[in-house]
C-alpha cells in the first residue's frame, strides 16, 4: 500500500495534537487545584471607603441617656425621652422632654392655669434648623431656624460628636455658660443617643 507524504503528515499531525489533547485534558484539575491551593492571585477589589461622618450621622436617633447638667440652664432630668433627626437634605430636628412622664392638665390646654403651662414649657424643648458636621474638629452645628425659646432663632448650637459604636452617637455641648467654651477634655454635659433601625 503506497501512503502519499500528505496523508501520513496530516495523520501524524492529528495524532500528536490529540496527545496533546489528552495530556493536557489529564493535568488540568492538577494545576487548578495547584492555583486554588497556593492562594493564586484573584482580581484585586477595591477596599470599602470609610464611611464619612456626616453620611454616619443621617438618621432618627432617640435620647438614651444624659450624663452632667448644662452649664447654661440647671436641668432635672428625670427619665428623660427625646428624638433628634438629621435628614440627607441637611435639615435636622431636636425634641426632648426633661421629664418622661409629664403631667396632663387636668381642665384641658384651654383652661390650664398659668403654672400648669410653665412646668409644661419648662420640662419640654425642641428647635429645628439646618446642621453642618466638622469632621476634622469632631463637632456638628446646628443652625437654629427656630426654637421653642425665644430669642434662640438664627443662633449656632455646637455640639462635640463621636460614636460609641455603628448605633450610639454622643452629643457634647461645647458652651461653658459665660459666653465662651469648655475644653472638652472637662466636659461633662453629655447627651447619649440611640440610632433608631
Amino acid at each position: 500500500m503506497i501512503v502519499s507524504q500528505r496523508t501520513y503528515d496530516g495523520a501524524n499531525r492529528r495524532s500528536v495534537r490529540a496527545s496533546w489533547r489528552r495530556r493536557l485534558l489529564r493535568a488540568l484539575p492538577i494545576v487548578l487545584l495547584t492555583c486554588f491551593a497556593a492562594g493564586a492571585p484573584v482580581a484585586p477589589t477595591a477596599p470599602a471607603a470609610p464611611q464619612k461622618a456626616a453620611d454616619k450621622v443621617i438618621g432618627a436617633w432617640r435620647l438614651a441617656y444624659v450624663e452632667g447638667n448644662s452649664p447654661i440652664r440647671r436641668v432635672d432630668y428625670d427619665h428623660p425621652t427625646g428624638l433628634i433627626i438629621y435628614d440627607r437634605s441637611g435639615w435636622m430636628s431636636v425634641q426632648i422632654a426633661i421629664h418622661g412622664e409629664r403631667k396632663a392638665f387636668p381642665k384641658g390646654y384651654a383652661n390650664a392655669t398659668e403654672e400648669e403651662k410653665v412646668a409644661a414649657f419648662d420640662y419640654y424643648f425642641a428647635y429645628y434648623g439646618t446642621y453642618t458636621v466638622d469632621a476634622s474638629g469632631e463637632t456638628i452645628t446646628h443652625h437654629i431656624v427656630d426654637y421653642t425659646y425665644p430669642g434662640m432663632r438664627g443662633r449656632d448650637n455646637v455640639r462635640w460628636f463621636e460614636f460609641k459604636d455603628a448605633n450610639h452617637l454622643v452629643l457634647i455641648p461645647t458652651e461653658d455658660g459665660k459666653g465662651g467654651t469648655i475644653n472638652r477634655k472637662d466636659a461633662t454635659y453629655k447627651l447619649t443617643w440611640e440610632r433608631i433601625q
